[in-house]
């Protein structure tokens, strides 16, 4: 079974996430970072992918987590929501595993509760 590996949700109390970052590999899509709140390199890496046409479930899922860490709950809404609209796989967190569904879902609380 191939897991994928990704920042879950947010690294806010809001979403009570639950942080993911690649074992295996050195961190590519920014976990460490982000669960730290140090948002700028990683950030402008996950943004070129995403311009560039990549709607992984780790740049998505990576790029949610930092938009509710900078308080912009509808953008991380929509990013959890094209995740949700793509097929469920498993995601290796650093409580676990989880699927993309689950991490979208959690993080989907979290931006609806900034929203509201």
């Amino acid at each position: 079974m191939k897991f994928n590996c990704v920042l879950v949700g947010a690294a806010l109390a809001i979403a009570a996430p639950a942080l993911a970052q690649p074992t295996e590999v050195a961190d590519p899509y920014g976990a460490g970072s982000i669960s730290k709140g140090h948002y700028s390199t990683i950030e402008r890496k996950l943004e070129t992918a995403y311009q560039k046409g990549d709607r992984s479930p780790e740049v998505l899922l990576n790029l949610a987590a930092i938009r509710l860490g900078e308080k912009r709950g509808a953008e991380a809404r929509d990013l959890y929501k094209a995740v949700l609209d793509q097929p469920n796989v498993d995601m290796a967190t650093l409580s676990g595993n989880a699927t993309s569904h689950e991490v979208a879902q959690r993080g989907m609380a979290g931006a609806l509760a900034m929203i509201d």
